[in-house]
C-alpha cells in the first residue's frame, strides 16, 4: 500500500485482532518513525535494457531526461483529471474522465481475407487436404471457420470505453490503489512516436494481469493491445463483448493451450494474424510461463515476421506487476469466473493494492540480428552435472545450460534448431527482464522475513527494524520496492494482509506483540509465493552462501561444520560470534557455486551472462556483504618484488592485442575466511533459506521417481511427485517445498538432468525413469549432491 508521510491508519479496517487496540507507534522506543533516510528520496531506475544485447536501445534513454513525475493511482479517478468541475461532475467523474480518453479503434475490415490469402494458412490447408496448390485451394478455407472468430477480433471504442469504465470501478472497490510511474509511461509515449509496434511482454500470476495491462494503456492515453489469452472462454456474450476490446481467445474447440497447438492450422493462422496486426502497427500483450516455457511461443513467431521482412521492427516492453496479496479467486479461474469473483467482491472495503512497471523498451531485430544475444556453447544439463553427480569429477564442463523445452517441443514445429535456440534465449531474456522490473511489495517483505528468518517467531518491534533493513538492501541492490511511509504502519498493513498466514499474539502487560507463522500447509504455501521475489533480489547471494554451506559441512570432524548443520536441521539457534576457522579455496568454491547455478530454474541468472561468470559474481558479492574476507598469503618475498622472478618471464610480440605487462605473472589462488561480527552466520542461514525450498523439493522429486510407473503422461508424473512432495512436506512440516509448481520444476530439472526420458506418446509425450537411474546407488548420489547446498 502506498502511504503519506502523514497518514494515519485505520486499525479497524486493516488491523486483525491480535494488533487492535495495539497502536502501531507503541511497539518499542527502537522503531523509528521513517523507514530510512533512502526511501521516500531515492528512486532506483528499474527495467533498463541490457547492455550487452540491446546496447543502442539503452543509448536512446527514453524517459529519462523528463524530471521525475511520480506515481499515479489508476482507479483513483476524481475532477481533477477531467475539465469540469462542480458537485454534479465529482458523481460522474469516471464516466467524463473515460470518454474523454483517446482510443485507437481497429476495425477487422478484410482481415478475415488477407489471413486466408497467406501463404502459410494456404499451404497448412493444402498439406491437410493432400491437395497441390492451385486455382482451387481456396475451396479447404472452410477449415478455416473456427478461426474466424479469432482473426474478426478488433478493438470498438464504445465497448473498450464501456468495459475500461466498467473495470475501474470494479478494480477499485477490490484494491485500494493501482499504482503505475508516470516516467514509465512518459517512455512508451516516446517509444510509440518512433514507428515501431509495441509488444508487452508480463509473466502469468492471475486472470487479471490479461485486464490490467490494456485498462493502465488505456487510462495513460496510450494504444490498447491486442491481448492473446491463453485461456478457453464458454460464456458465448461475454466472450463476444471481450472480442471486440481486443482479446484474442483459444478457439472454441480446444479446452487448453496445448489443445490449439497441436492442431496443425492454429499455428499458421495465428502468425498470419499477428502479421496483419503489425502490418496495421497495433500493439500486442503476450504473457509468458516461467515453469512451462508457454507464451515463448508468440515472441518466436514476432521474430519470423520481422525475419522475413513484413515489418522492420517490433519493440518489446516487459511489464511487471506486483501484488500485494493476489485474491485467490483469481489465481487458477479462467476469465469468466473472474468477472465473478471480481463481482463477489464488489461491496467489500478495498485492501490491497498493486503496482505495474513498464521496463524500457528495446528492439527485437537488435537483439537478434546483431548476434550479441549468444546462444553458442548451450549445453545439456547432464553433460554439466552427471559428471560430477555420478563420478565425483572435479573438472567441471563449463558452458550455458540448455532448455529445449522453451517453447514446447510441439509449439512451433516449423522451426529448425538454430531459430528455436533463438527464441529459447528471447523468451528467458524476457522472463528475467519482466522479474526485475517487478517491485517488491511490503507482504513480500515481511514474509520473506517471517519464512526464512524468524521462523520460530519474532516481536513486532524487531520485526521493524528488520523491514527497514531490509529495505535499505534492496534499494542498494537497484530493487524498487512498492510502498512508502512512516515504518510501524507499512508494517502493520503487511501484517493486517497477511493475517490469515500468521499467528499474532499480545498480552496487556505487554505492548509488542509476538508473530509467527502458521503451520498450516496453505499458509506456508502462501507466504513460499510472495518471498520469490525477494529471493530474485538476493538470487547471487544466496547462490554463494548455500555453496559456503555446502563446504563447511564437508568439513570432517570440525565443529563449525556440526554447529551450522544442526542450526537447520534441529532448530538450535545460533547466537552471539561464532568462531569460523576454516579456510575457502576461491577454486573449490566457485566450482561449488557454478553447480548449484545449473540447478535453478529459469528466471534467476541472465541469460545474456555465462554461468561462470554468475559464479564468480556470487563469490564476490559474498564479500561485499561481509560474509567473507580474504585470506591473508603469508609470501617469502614482496609482491613488488620484479627480480626475483625475472628468469620465469615470457614475452609477447608487441602487435599482440593481447599483450599485458602481467601476462608474465601467474595466476594466484585466492582464499576466503568467514567475517567475525555477530550477524554474519544470522546472514549467511537467511540467504540459505531463501534457496531451501527448491532444492528441498528438487531432492524429494529424486527421492520418489521410485514411485513412478513409467512411462506415463508428463501431467500424470507431476502429479505423482506432487502427492510425494506433500506427503514429505507432512512428514517433516516443510510446507513450502510442496507446491504445484515446485513439482512441475523439479519434474523439468529431473527431466534436462537425464533421469527422466521423454518418450512420444501419441500427440503429446511420455516420461519415463532412465535405466541409468533405475539403480538406487545412482539415486542415492544425485540426492546427496543436491541436499549437500541444502540448509535447514
Amino acid at each position: 500500500m502506498v502511504l503519506d508521510m502523514d497518514a494515519h491508519l485505520n486499525e479497524e479496517v486493516f488491523l486483525s485482532p491480535a494488533l487492535q487496540n495495539k497502536p502501531a507507534s507503541s511497539w518499542g522506543v527502537k522503531v523509528k518513525k521513517i523507514v530510512t533516510p533512502y526511501l521516500g528520496k531515492f528512486r532506483p531506475t528499474v527495467g533498463q535494457c541490457c547492455n550487452q544485447c540491446t546496447p543502442d536501445s539503452l543509448g536512446k534513454k527514453l524517459g529519462q531526461k523528463i524530471p521525475p513525475l511520480g506515481f499515479q493511482n489508476v482507479v483513483a479517478v476524481d475532477e481533477t483529471q477531467i475539465r469540469y468541475r462542480g458537485w454534479l461532475v465529482r458523481r460522474v467523474c469516471c464516466v467524463l474522465f473515460v470518454s474523454g480518453c483517446n482510443v485507437y479503434p481497429s476495425p477487422a475490415g478484410d482481415r478475415l481475407d488477407r489471413v486466408r490469402q497467406s501463404i502459410r494458412v494456404e499451404e497448412a490447408l493444402c498439406e491437410e487436404h493432400a491437395a497441390p496448390a492451385g486455382p482451387g485451394r481456396l475451396g479447404n478455407s472452410s477449415r478455416l471457420s473456427p478461426y474466424h472468430s479469432l482473426i474478426n477480433t478488433c478493438i470498438s471504442p464504445s465497448f473498450l470505453r464501456f468495459g475500461c469504465w466498467l473495470c475501474l470501478k470494479t478494480l477499485g472497490s477490490v484494491f485500494s490503489s493501482v499504482q503505475v510511474n508516470l516516467n514509465h509511461v512518459a517512455a512508451l509515449h516516446q517509444a510509440s512516436q518512433q514507428g515501431s509496434p509495441l509488444v508487452y511482454v508480463f509473466m502469468r500470476q492471475s486472470s487479471l494481469d490479461f485486464v490490467l495491462i490494456p485498462l493502465v494503456l488505456f487510462t495513460q492515453n496510450l494504444r490498447v493491445p491486442y491481448t492473446f489469452c491463453p485461456q478457453q472462454m464458454n460464456c458465448s456474450w461475454l466472450r463476444s463483448i471481450l472480442q471486440k476490446v481486443g482479446v484474442v481467445f483459444l478457439p472454441r474447440n480446444a479446452l487448453a493451450e496445448d489443445d490449439a497447438e497441436v492442431d496443425d492450422l492454429y499455428s499458421p493462422a495465428m502468425t498470419a494474424l499477428l502479421r496483419e496486426l503489425l502490418c496495421e502497427g497495433q500493439a500486442l500483450s503476450v504473457s509468458v510461463c516461467g515453469e512451462t516455457g508457454r507464451g515463448g511461443q508468440w515472441l518466436a513467431r514476432v521474430r519470423q515476421i520481422i525475419k522475413e521482412g513484413a515489418v522492420p521492427d517490433v519493440s518489446l516492453v516487459p511489464v511487471g506487476i506486483s501484488y500485494d496479496c493476489i485474491p485467490v479467486c483469481l489465481t487458477k479461474v479462467g476469465l469468466c469466473s473472474l468477472f465473478r469473483c471480481l463481482w463477489a467482491v464488489l461491496w467489500s472495503r478495498p485492501s490491497s493494492s498493486l503496482r505495474v512497471h513498464f521496463a524500457q523498451p528495446f528492439s527485437l531485430k537488435e537483439m537478434c540480428t546483431t548476434g550479441r544475444c549468444r546462444v553458442d556453447g548451450w549445453r545439456p544439463l547432464q553433460e554439466l552435472l552427471l559428471p560430477a553427480v555420478l563420478y565425483g569429477r572435479t573438472d567441471d564442463v563449463v558452458g550455458q545450460k540448455k532448455m529445449s523445452w522453451i517453447p514446447p517441443s510441439h509449439y512451433t514445429p516449423e522451426l529448425v534448431q538454430s531459430e528455436r535456440d533463438l527464441s529459447t534465449a528471447l523468451t528467458l531474456h524476457l522472463i528475467y527482464s519482466t522479474t526485475s522490473c517487478t517491485a517488491v511489495m511490503s507482504t513480500s517483505l515481511v514474509a520473506s522475513l517471517m519464512l526464512h528468518r524468524h521462523r520460530k517467531g519474532v516481536h513486532a518491534s524487531a520485526l521493524c527494524g528488520d523491514v527497514a533493513w531490509l529495505t535499505e538492501e534492496l534499494l542498494f541492490r537497484n530493487k524498487d520496492v512498492g510502498f512508502w511511509g512512516s515504518l510501524p504502519e507499512v508494517v502493520c498493513y503487511a501484517l493486517a494482509l497477511l493475517g490469515p498466514h500468521l499467528t499474532i499474539s499480545s498480552t496487556a502487560s505487554r505492548k509488542d506483540p509476538f508473530i509467527i507463522p502458521s503451520p498450516s500447509m496453505d499458509a506456508i504455501n502462501s507466504l513460499s509465493i510472495l518471498t520469490q521475489i525477494v529471493t530474485h533480489s538476493f538470487i547471487t547471494e544466496a547462490v554463494g552462501a548455500c555453496a559456503v554451506s555446502a563446504m563447511l559441512c564437508e568439513v570432517a570432524g570440525s565443529g563449525v561444520s556440526n554447529c551450522v548443520r544442526s542450526g537447520g536441521f534441529h532448530g538450535e539457534e545460533v547466537k552471539g560470534d561464532m568462531e569460523f576457522d576454516v579456510v575457502l579455496c576461491e577454486t573449490q568454491l566457485t566450482q561449488r557455486t557454478l553447480q548449484l547455478c545449473y540447478l535453478l530454474p529459469p528466471g534467476f541468472i541472465p541469460p545474456c551472462q555465462s554461468s561462470h561468470s554468475f559464479a564468480l559474481d556470487a563469490v564476490d558479492s559474498l564479500v561485499s556483504c561481509g560474509i567473507l574476507v580474504m585470506e591473508e598469503i603469508t609470501r617469502d618475498s614482496p609482491t613488488c618484488d620484479f627480480w626475483k622472478r625475472r628468469v620465469g618471464l615470457s614475452w609477447s610480440t608487441t602487435d599482440d592485442p593481447y599483450h599485458s605487462d602481467s601476462d608474465c605473472e601467474e595466476p594466484e589462488t585466492r582464499s576466503y575466511k568467514l567475517s567475525q561480527p555477530s550477524q554474519c552466520p544470522e546472514m549467511l542461514f537467511f540467504l540459505c533459506r531463501m534457496l531451501a525450498g527448491h532444492l528441498r523439493a528438487l531432492c524429494w522429486a529424486t527421492e520418489g521417481v521410485q514411485h513412478l510407473a513409467t512411462p506415463m503422461p508428463v501431467a500424470e508424473c507431476v502429479a505423482v511427485i506432487h502427492a510425494h512432495l506433500c506427503n514429505r512436506a507432512n512428514q517433516d512440516k516443510q510446507y513450502e517445498s510442496c507446491t504445484e509448481e515446485a513439482a512441475r520444476i523439479a519434474v523439468r530439472t529431473l527431466t534436462d538432468l537425464g533421469v527422466l526420458v521423454e518418450e512420444p506418446l501419441g500427440n503429446g509425450t511420455s516420461l519415463a525413469v532412465s535405466p541409468l537411474f533405475l539403480l538406487a546407488d545412482n539415486t542415492q548420489k544425485l540426492q546427496r549432491f543436491i541436499s549437500q547446498y541444502l540448509y535447514s
